[in-house]
C-alpha cells in the first residue's frame, strides 16, 4: 500500500489542524522525526507568530521551533487548501460545551468539512479532540462517506485521544503513551504506524469507542475523586479536622488509597468538561450517570466555598468584604503554567468584586486578565503590596512565589493549595485560613 510506505519512509505529508497545547507539540515531534508537516491554524496572530519561529504554547521553546519553521520542515498556514496533498490529517481543534452544557462539536465538523471537500486519494484521519464515544462512528464517517469513498481501503479513520498535560516537565507528546482506536482493523494498523514513528509507544485497541471511552475514563476518575476529597475537606472544616494531615496519614497506606487533593475548584479543558460529555452521552442512552454529575456539582460549588471562606475569615477579624483589599494568588487554572480555561480563580474573583471587594490578583504566567469587561494587570508581588492587603488568597500554587514572604507581610492568608505548608508554623497558625 502506497500510504502505507510513505509513512514508512516518513515521506506521508502530515496536516495537523488546530495548533494550540495539542497540535503545536504534536507538529513539532512530527517535524522533528522527519516528516513534512503543514500546520493550520484560524487565527491570524499565531500564524505570524509561528512564521517568525515564536512560540505561544509553555510546552514547546522557541529554540526547538525556530529552526523548523526556517528549514521548512514544519510549514504553517491559515489556507486549508493545503490539505489536498496531505496524506495524514490529524484534528486537534476545540470541543467546548455550549451554555446548554451539551457538546459543542461545531469545530470538529467545520474541520471534517474542511477534509471531506478535498478528500480524492488515500487519506488517514485522526481525531485527537476530546469527544463522546461514538462521534467518530455516528458523525465523522457518514460524513466522510458522502463522497463516495469506503473507510478502510479509500480513506482510514481513527480516534487517539490527546494526553497532554501542560508544564509537566517529565511527561511530553514523546513519552506518553498514545491511545488508538480505528474504524477498521486496517485504519488502527496505520494510524500506530503513523505515531510510533514519533512517540515512544502506542496502544491500539478494538474501536474509536473504546479510544473515545478511554479518555473520558482517565478524567472522569480524576473528576470524582477530586470532588470526593472536596467533600472530604469540607466535612473537616465542619468537624475542626485540618483535612490535609488527614490525607497524609492515609497516605502512608502502601495500598488501597491513592491520595488526591481539595482545591478551589477544577480548571483547564478536560477535567470541567470531559465527565460532562460523558454524562451527556449516558442520558442519550437512558442513563443518569448520577455521581458524576454530583461530583460535577461539587466542584462547580468550590469556588462559592472559597468565597465563603473569605467572607468569614474577615468578618472574624472585623472586617466585611465590601471594600476589602483581596489579592488573589494565580490566575491560572495549574501550577506554573499560564492557561486560564476554566480556571476557578475566575470566578472567585468575580463573586468577589461584585460583592464590593478591591480584587487584584499576581500572576507572573498571566500577564492580563478579562473579566465583565474589566481589565485587569498581573501585579508584582512585594512585601510593602502584601502589607498593603487585607487578604491574600492562594488559589494556584506557583512554584515561583515566595510563600515565607506572603505569610509574613500578608495581614490574613486563605490557602486552598495548603501552599504554606512549610512556613514556620508559629506564623502560619496567626494568619492562615485553610479550606
Amino acid at each position: 500500500m502506497a500510504l502505507q510506505r510513505k509513512i514508512e519512509q516518513k515521506r506521508a505529508e502530515v496536516a495537523i489542524l488546530g495548533l494550540g497545547y495539542v497540535g503545536l507539540p504534536l507538529a513539532v515531534e512530527f517535524a522533528k522525526a522527519g516528516f513534512p508537516v503543514a500546520g493550520i491554524e484560524v487565527d491570524r496572530s499565531r500564524v505570524a507568530m509561528l512564521r517568525r519561529g515564536k512560540s505561544y504554547v509553555q510546552d514547546v521553546p522557541s529554540a526547538e521551533l525556530e529552526p523548523l519553521i526556517r528549514g521548512r520542515r514544519l510549514l504553517v498556514t491559515g489556507d486549508c487548501g493545503i490539505l489536498e496533498r496531505a496524506d495524514a490529517i490529524i484534528i486537534c481543534v476545540p470541543t467546548p460545551l455550549r451554555k446548554t452544557k451539551d457538546p459543542d462539536l461545531s469545530y470538529i465538523m467545520s474541520a471534517v468539512e474542511e477534509i471531506s471537500a478535498r478528500m480524492g486519494r488515500e487519506q488517514l484521519i485522526v481525531l485527537e479532540s476530546t469527544t463522546y464515544p461514538g462521534t467518530c462512528d455516528e458523525l465523522i464517517l457518514p460524513f466522510l462517506e458522502r463522497g463516495g469513498g469506503r473507510v478502510g481501503r479509500d480513506f482510514f479513520l481513527a480516534f487517539s485521544p490527546e494526553r497532554v498535560d501542560p508544564g509537566n516537565a517529565l511527561h511530553s507528546t514523546r513519552n506518553i503513551t498514545k491511545i488508538i482506536g480505528g474504524v477498521t482493523a486496517r485504519c488502527t494498523a496505520l494510524a500506530c504506524l503513523l505515531y510510533g514513528q514519533v512517540v515512544e509507544r502506542v496502544h491500539p485497541v478494538s474501536s474509536t469507542r473504546v479510544a473515545e471511552m478511554a479518555k473520558l475514563l482517565e478524567n472522569t476518575f480524576r473528576s470524582v475523586n477530586i470532588a470526593m476529597v472536596n467533600e472530604m475537606a469540607l466535612i473537616c472544616k465542619r468537624m475542626g479536622i485540618d483535612v490535609w494531615e488527614v490525607i497524609e496519614a492515609a497516605a502512608t497506606k502502601p495500598f488501597g488509597f491513592m491520595p488526591f487533593y481539595p482545591g478551589p475548584g477544577l480548571g483547564g479543558h478536560c477535567l470541567p468538561i470531559d465527565p460532562v460529555y460523558l454524562s451527556w452521552k449516558a442520558r442519550v442512552h437512558d442513563f443518569e450517570a448520577r455521581l458524576i454529575e454530583v461530583a460535577a456539582e461539587i466542584n462547580a460549588r468550590m469556588p462559592e466555598h472559597v468565597c465563603g471562606v473569605i467572607i468569614e475569615s474577615l468578618n472574624r477579624r472585623g472586617l466585611c468584604l465590601k471594600g476589602a483589599k483581596i489579592m488573589v494568588l494565580g490566575a491560572a487554572y495549574k501550577r506554573n503554567v499560564g492557561d486560564t480555561r476554566e480556571s476557578p480563580a475566575l470566578e472567585i474573583m468575580r463573586v468577589l468584586a461584585r460583592n464590593g471587594a478591591r480584587v487584584s490578583y499576581s500572576d507572573p504566567y498571566v500577564r492580563t486578565l478579562e473579566l465583565d469587561g474589566r481589565r485587569f494587570v498581573s501585579t508584582r508581588l512585594s512585601p510593602r503590596v502584601l502589607r498593603r492587603q487585607h487578604c491574600a488568597v492562594i488559589i494556584t500554587d506557583h512554584s515561583c512565589f515566595d510563600y515565607d514572604s506572603i505569610v509574613r507581610h500578608a495581614a490574613l492568608v486563605v490557602d486552598t493549595r495548603n501552599a504554606t505548608r512549610a512556613v514556620a508554623k508559629g506564623i502560619r497558625k496567626r494568619k492562615v485560613v485553610t479550606l
